[in-house]
């Protein structure tokens, strides 16, 4: 049997609490990860053994699990000690995060219309330095950057307001608008 999984039907099964070291290497995460939820709140303090070990109860795997799930689909740290913390004090947050759900989905939405907006505007400008670049002797300028233009506009915005986007390195590598 892999001891990951024994040590999960022990403390599981006895009640037993788990170390900071092998609640972290459950959750697969790192120590300092943990110690980092506890900070922000989302991860209760534990409590501590009489050498000052943090010993998590077992249900703690399940807390670290669903932190984790709820990051990966975009909701922050600060939101989650919210809605964590009114979960634990015996409200029903579900509503809220519904809420903030649809939101995080509308602004994907909106970057998505953006970015496939900037993605027709560098094809288009692409096809056209192409011809500048067949017109233009070797050696010899083409001034390609100097014919850059705006974007067509995303609906909702001018050309002013685009002008003013300022565009960072999404975590895929392309431009995004950022926030």
């Amino acid at each position: 049997m892999d001891s990951t999984v024994h040590t999960v039907d022990v403390a599981l099964a006895t009640g037993k609490p788990l170390r900071s070291g092998e609640l972290a290497a459950l959750a697969g995460i790192s120590t300092d990860t943990l110690r980092h939820y506890e900070r922000v709140g989302v991860l209760p303090a534990p409590q501590r053994s009489e050498g000052n070990y943090r010993l998590y109860p077992a249900h703690a795997l399940d807390r670290v699990r669903l932190i984790r799930r709820s990051l990966s689909v975009g909701f922050s740290l600060d939101e989650l000690a919210k809605i964590l913390k009114a979960r634990d004090q015996g409200r029903a947050p579900c509503r809220q995060v519904r809420g903030m759900m649809a939101e995080k989905l509308s602004r994907l939405e909106t970057e998505i219309t953006e970015l496939l907006a900037m993605r027709d505007h560098l094809r288009n400008v692409l096809r056209d330095w192409d011809e500048r670049l067949n017109q233009t002797p070797d050696g010899q300028p083409a001034k390609l950057l100097e014919t850059l233009s705006l974007p067509a506009t995303p609906k909702g915005k001018n050309n002013e307001t685009l002008s003013r986007t300022r565009f960072v390195r999404g975590s895929n590598g392309l431009p995004r608008p950022a926030r």
